[in-house]
């Protein structure tokens, strides 16, 4: 059993490649937030695998589709992912916790959407109010994230280039022990500092961002 998270659609067909190469099934199609920077391929990957497609039951989409609620577990063979509601960036963002128990039984890893980066946070200002946004991210990386041991290592949907966040590393992995230490909005000492420090001087939103939100959620 296998899973692949936030899958873009032009790699459908390499996913299912790759997972029959290593003669694993590919179960779950998970995206960690509607995307708006990229055609999701969630669906079509669940459509050709028969895999379960996942979202955060606050997801607000027009079709059906496997919820995710905050704290549950899913069961890959050896390995189990936890979902973390991490709502900021997007309100059904989630980060998603991994264990391998072939290794140990501690988390290993974190998959942290466009929640955290390396270097950054996700951008508040896509779904609506950039203020009450940028608010609920600091709750969700104050009590969610950085409450975890320092030695998950931290992988991101996104580095440098995207328009998903502002100053973004070009180091595709970090660790939280590193984030903590070096990631500057992570320092700030106050909420309100960190609200300030979030919602200034964003990019540009992309121009085709609108049609590419409302095409990953079944409305165009």
């Amino acid at each position: 059993m296998s899973a692949v998270v936030d899958p873009q659609q032009h790699d459908v067909d390499s996913y299912i490649e790759f997972a029959t190469s290593k003669g694993m099934k590919i179960t779950h199609a998970i995206d960690t937030h509607i995307q708006a920077d990229h055609v999701s391929g969630g669906r079509a990957l669940a459509a050709k695998t028969g895999a379960a497609y996942c979202l955060h039951r606050s997801a607000d989409v027009a079709f059906d589709f496997t919820a995710l609620t905050h704290g549950q577990e899913i069961g890959l063979g050896n390995v189990v992912i936890k979902v973390l509601h991490t709502p900021g960036h997007t309100p059904e963002s989630v980060s998603l916790l991994v264990t391998d128990k072939t290794r140990g039984p501690e988390p290993w890893f974190l998959l942290t959407g466009d929640t955290l980066f390396v270097g950054a946070i996700g951008r508040p200002d896509l779904p609506g109010d950039a203020d009450a946004s940028a608010r609920e991210l600091y709750r969700s990386l104050r009590s969610e994230i950085l409450s975890l041991p320092g030695h998950i290592e931290v992988y991101p949907t996104h580095f440098s280039g995207s328009v998903c966040g502002k100053d973004m590393s070009g180091k595709a992995a970090s660790t939280l022990a590193f984030e903590k230490r070096c990631n500057p909005l992570l320092s700030l000492a106050s909420e309100d500092e960190f609200v300030v420090a979030v919602t200034k001087d964003l990019p540009p939103k992309p121009k085709e961002m609108m049609q590419t939100i409302l095409r990953n959620q079944g409305r165009a």
